[in-house]
């Protein structure tokens, strides 16, 4: 089915589904044009390294023990890119998230065998970096000497706002988990922690456990720190060195915070919580440039409105919980007791810059047999984010007659095409029946414009256990910055290594590259 812009904006708004229709991914190794327009992508790779479509190029900009500045490197696994301008479209500053740790490439040694400098250099590459970047003719390049550049971790202590207390402290011990984010009109950073359960797990309520640890890297061993401190929106001003846990905006495996600014300049944030049966969140303030009061709403699908997450409202918390801030603080038990829906781990979300719907990644959910998962479109009444009811539709379903799946990262480009990453875990990439077509981990785009409007096609493929993450444009729409997160993060020790990329005689290393060429020119051009 081929459609003009117009014809397929309209298909869009009317929240027809695109699975059905969609072309199966071509089979081409690279893109080729036909009659200067035509587009293909590349096939699924399961080689060890960063393959392009036809086209396009790419550059390493920094890799994890890379210096940033004199004293700080840049952390472990990388995710969410954040572009804070300049005073051109060549320059600006980076933020960078630092989800995890893997114990194979710092010590090697079992949890109970790591010593305390052993767990703090583990603490110090989790959190962010923040640094500038230039342009150096072609090429994007790092400057080690401005002095902004700095790094966040999980030894930095960080309040909570409005000073509440959250296990008996208003101040955490550092940042952790720190997946995807966003970016508020004033310049701050919003950071998300996500999976803080491999550092810390979840505490008993009420005599119940409500959680177990998964993957558990022997902090607490040293740091035995409350897990009630992490799983937080952490706002950040990069220039200043404010941070701050946004308690508002409640506690789960936050994946994103997507903020949207109202005619009133009052502020929505959508965020998810990225498991199996999480749910959907909308954050309304009460004023302008403010996250820190205002109401939080869990997304009921079955009744197409959102509730509000309110002590004072429900009586089933109550009789759970003793105020607000504890409802907050295990927002998963709480959203669920008022019926918000379980959905199969929303991830990212961003906001349709052609009709303002809401677009959610949904990566997966193995406990009801979605193997690849979905992107979802949530449609506010009026198209006012603030509205309390909603329409809802699929905007496209994984699997192999779309030619993706496991959806995780969402970027809009400037003509309104819809990119996005994939995400199959590792111990199931190359290996299980229903994923070994897709091989590796990749990159794709969801063509608005032109003859092939309504058309995906993969634009990358990942290195061999790695994803694609955080994917963010240059202002001007012609670079792309994105992260090769956990390449190698299936190897079984340093003599036995699944991926050697970027560099063979260094190991794996995960890194943040930038993205070229003509094919994005076109793209954004159409």
């Amino acid at each position: 089915m081929i459609m003009n812009r117009r014809d397929f904006l309209n298909f869009l708004g009317k929240g027809i589904a695109l699975g059905a229709i969609t072309p199966l991914l071509t089979k081409a190794k690279t893109v080729q044009y036909i009659n200067q327009s035509k587009m293909q992508g590349i096939s699924p790779s399961s080689k060890d390294e960063v393959i392009l479509a036809d086209n396009l190029k790419y550059e390493i900009l920094i890799s994890w023990k890379d210096k940033i500045n004199k004293q700080d490197t840049f952390g472990f696994n990388n995710d969410y890119i954040a572009f804070i301008p300049g005073k051109n479209s060549s320059e600006g500053f980076l933020w960078v998230n630092h989800e995890y740790i893997h114990p194979l490439f710092f010590s090697g040694k079992p949890n109970n065998q790591k010593t305390i400098d052993d767990v703090k250099e583990e603490m110090r590459n989790v959190g962010g970096s923040f640094f500038r970047v230039y342009k150096n003719f072609k090429t994007w390049k790092v400057d080690l000497n401005n002095k902004f550049n700095h790094r966040v971790n999980a030894l930095d202590k960080i309040d909570f706002d409005n000073n509440i207390k959250i296990k008996g402290s208003s101040t955490a011990i550092g940042t952790l988990a720190n997946c995807s984010g966003g970016v508020t009109p004033w310049r701050t950073i919003l950071t998300c922690e996500e999976n803080y359960d491999m550092f810390y797990g979840e505490r008993n309520l009420n005599n119940g456990s409500i959680y177990k640890t998964t993957y558990d890297v022997g902090w607490t061993r040293f740091f035995p720190f409350p897990p009630e401190h992490y799983g937080w929106v952490v706002e950040l001003n990069p220039f200043s060195g404010k941070k701050r846990k946004l308690v508002s905006l409640g506690r789960c495996a936050h994946e994103c915070a997507m903020v949207k600014v109202l005619k009133d300049k009052r502020l929505v944030v959508y965020t998810g919580d990225d498991i199996d049966n999480g749910c959907l969140y909308k954050f309304v303030s009460t004023s302008k440039g403010d996250l820190t009061n205002g109401n939080l709403y869990v997304a009921s699908l079955e009744e197409k409105k959102w509730i509000e997450v309110n002590f004072k409202k429900h009586k089933i918390l109550q009789k759970k919980f003793k105020n607000q801030v504890e409802v907050l603080t295990y927002l998963r038990q709480s959203a669920k007791l008022i019926g918000g829906t379980e959905l199969d781990r929303p991830e990212d979300i961003k906001i349709d810059p052609f009709n303002d719907n809401v677009v959610i990644a949904l990566t997966n959910n193995y406990s009801k047999n979605n193997m690849h998962g979905s992107i979802l479109k949530i449609i506010e009444k009026d198209g006012k984010h603030d509205a309390l009811e909603f329409d809802y539709d699929t905007l496209i379903s994984g699997g192999v007659s779309t030619g993706f799946s496991c959806p995780d990262n969402l970027l809009f480009d400037k003509a309104g095409n819809l990119w996005f990453t994939s995400d199959i875990t590792g111990s199931k990439m190359n290996k299980d029946p229903e994923y070994i077509p897709f091989k590796n981990n990749g990159l794709f785009v969801l063509i608005r414009n032109g003859i092939q409007a309504g058309e995906i096609i993969q634009i990358a493929s990942a290195p061999i256990d790695a994803e694609f993450t955080g994917p963010c444009f240059s202002p001007d729409g012609k670079t792309l910055f994105l992260s090769v997160q956990h390449p190698g993060e299936k190897s079984r020790g340093k003599n036995n290594l699944t991926s050697f990329w970027p560099k063979k005689k260094d190991g794996p290393k995960s890194s943040v590259i930038t993205i070229e060429g003509k094919l994005i020119n076109e793209l954004i051009n159409l």
